[in-house]
């Protein structure tokens, strides 16, 4: 087991991508807090994990003392965490940039920039004084090579492919690694606003159309790709396209 007796956490872990990787890390031998908003979703991830696996903690990543109390929680019950995965994410719905609003842009970069900032300053001196730890933060391909009309969450993905790649410089004396998942547009929950457009076959083809494997991202890959960089012991810094060739 590649992760026994890690201790984890996972945020925005009660669906999709978060809780696929979640169930992976229980399945290799670590103990997961599924940190999420939805308090009775990560609460149903938790159980179907097991009690002496998995906690469920209710989590705003955009909010320091979330964050703190998160690290408290887990401390406490499990230990010093060893890995986080920093998944929670946001999006402004695909539209032209000038449509979307001041509070939208603002929610996108809490969520997905800013917490980053939170989760560093409230885990890393614990992580520093127990030896090292991983840090994963999924990014996206949004990042990379950008899609229009989703301008605003492209920036806040390059920021955080980007401060992975800063913080593995400056995180690698004390033994932290830091990567970035970059995925591909997946099936997931906010699916149908990156799209912009309903779920239907033939707006989904012309997205898949831009993909060479054919194919959206599943949960599953993401997943298999941090169970990857989370035991890859000299891997640091890297943006780790899941895209099925996209960014070819």
């Amino acid at each position: 087991m590649k992760l026994l007796n890690k201790i984890a956490i996972v945020t925005g872990a009660a669906s999709g991508f978060g809780e696929a990787i979640a169930h992976r890390f229980v399945e290799n031998g670590a103990r997961v807090a599924i940190a999420d908003l939805n308090a009775d979703k990560a609460a149903a991830v938790a159980r179907a994990l097991g009690e002496d696996k998995a906690i469920a903690v209710r989590t705003d990543v955009s909010s320091r003392p979330d964050i703190e109390r998160l690290i408290a929680e887990v401390t406490g019950r499990f230990g010093t965490p060893d890995i986080i995965v920093n998944n929670a994410g946001f999006t402004h719905k695909n539209r032209p940039l000038l449509e979307v609003d001041e509070a939208t842009f603002d929610r996108v970069f809490s969520v997905n920039v800013k917490s980053i900032y939170h989760m560093v300053h409230a885990a890393v001196p614990a992580m520093r004084d127990n030896g090292g730890g991983v840090i994963l933060n999924v990014g996206s391909v949004a990042g990379i090579r950008p899609r229009p009309g989703l301008t605003w969450y492209n920036g806040s993905k390059g920021a955080a492919n980007m401060l992975s790649k800063s913080l593995a410089v400056e995180l690698a004396p004390w033994n932290i690694r830091v990567n970035a998942i970059c995925p591909v547009m997946g099936v997931t929950g906010m699916l149908e606003d990156f799209m912009g457009m309903p779920d239907t076959p033939e707006n989904r083809a012309k997205f898949l159309s831009s993909i060479p494997l054919g194919r959206l991202c599943e949960a599953d890959d993401v997943a298999q790709a941090a169970l990857y960089l989370a035991a890859a012991d000299f891997i640091t810094g890297v943006e780790l396209p899941v895209d099925g060739g996209r960014t070819v």
